[in-house]
């Protein structure tokens, strides 16, 4: 069976509306009120494999309607929430993923950035662990926030 197709090229508004229910749900068990932009927001991060900036919302979601602020102020909430991670890659440019707590969000991860294209690539799949080095008494590290791996990328090397 396949997909439907439908004459205008999109979804019916009621079934849009009802795909985006779990996501409308998750911002109001974060305190929240389920907003056009919120959802916009988390809806687009859903589908990125990549941290992206404001800038880059700004771009993509412009079609909505939405001004700068209202994303910046938007994306700031949902960091407050938990909803989202808020990353500098050392480029001074804050990028915005969804966080991992809950089945549907994205367990935290380090990320590695090409120091010559500039590529991110979001490392999911390693886990790093610090250990006291051998002859220390103790490690100073008891949470981490964040992992930026810098070098070349196999397409760079």
């Amino acid at each position: 069976m396949g997909a439907i197709v439908y004459p205008t090229g999109r979804m019916p508004r009621a079934k849009a509306r009802a795909s985006l229910e779990p996501l409308r749900e998750v911002i109001r068990d974060a305190g929240l009120r389920s907003t056009g932009p919120r959802v916009a927001v988390l809806e687009h991060l859903q589908t990125t494999k990549v941290p992206l900036s404001h800038g880059e919302l700004v771009e993509v979601l412009a079609h909505h309607g939405y001004d700068a602020a209202t994303i910046y102020r938007n994306l700031i909430d949902l960091t407050r929430a938990g909803l989202l991670s808020r990353i500098n890659l050392g480029d001074n440019v804050w990028r915005f993923e969804l966080r991992g707590s809950g089945k549907a969000l994205h367990p935290e991860h380090p990320h590695f950035v090409c120091t010559q294209c500039g590529v991110v690539t979001c490392l999911s799949q390693v886990r790093v662990k610090l250990s006291p080095a051998p002859g220390s008494t103790k490690s100073v590290v008891s949470s981490i926030a964040e992992i930026v791996l810098k070098g070349q990328c196999t397409q760079c090397a």
